[in-house]
This record gives C-alpha cells, structure tokens and sequence, in this order.
C-alpha cells in the first residue's frame, strides 16, 4: 500500500492542472483532476484526498462553494484545502475577493498564479511533511 499522500487539483484551466499535477507528482504526490467545483466534489466523496488544491473562480460551482460544502461536512471538514485565485486582493468589482476567500474555512489562500514551489510549500506545511 502507497504511503504518497493524495492530493485533488479541481481547477478549469486544462493547462494549470497538467503544470501542478506533474510538479506534484515530481514531488512524490498522487495527484487527481477535476475540471470544476461539481466534478471536484463528486471525487472528494467518492475516494477522499489528503489535500486539496481549489480554484475560486469556476464553472458549475465556484471555489467558495466547494470550500463551504466540504468544511460544513464533519466527514470532509479536516481535509486541507489551498484556495486558490487570479482575483486581486483590491478589486471590488467582482462577488470574488481576497477577503472572501480568508473568510472561507480555506487552510491556505495563494494568489494566481502562485507558483508550483509555493502551492507544494503549502501543501507539505499544511500535511505536517
């Protein structure tokens, strides 16, 4: 049985999945994909994962949703999740903020587009690695 910690990457961008999907696997993570909020939570509840990496901005249901569904879950709540979004923490124009996503029960918060070092930083801080 694998020891590799499993992380879901749920993000709409095909080509932002594939860079941090293979700089995980780099790392010595198994790593899954979901294209939008629903997809993400559908494979949140069908093989829980260690960590997750969520965009805020998506499709079907966005970033936030996911988060507040998954943290009012006693059966998902203790799973890390890093939000991540291009929204600037000064624009107020848009229902997306920095201050939104630091309200959410998110573990961590990176700004897009945050590096494949920082989301991998993150991870191993917030999985005790």
């Amino acid at each position: 049985m694998s020891d590799k910690k499993r992380i879901l990457v749920v993000d709409d961008e095909p080509d932002f999945c594939s860079i941090v999907q293979g700089n995980l696997e780099k790392e010595g993570f198994d790593v899954e994909v979901a294209y939008d909020g629903v997809q993400g939570l559908e494979k949140v509840k069908a093989n829980p994962p260690d960590a997750i990496v969520l965009d805020v901005m998506m499709p079907e249901k966005d970033g936030y949703a996911v988060c507040k569904e998954l943290k009012g879950n006693v059966k998902y709540a203790d799973i890390p999740i890093v939000m991540l979004t291009a929204v600037a923490s000064h624009v107020s124009s848009t229902r997306y903020s920095h201050y939104d996503g630091m309200s959410m029960e998110a573990d961590d918060y990176l700004p897009k587009p945050a590096s494949a070092e920082e989301i991998t930083e993150s991870l191993k801080g917030l999985l005790n690695m």
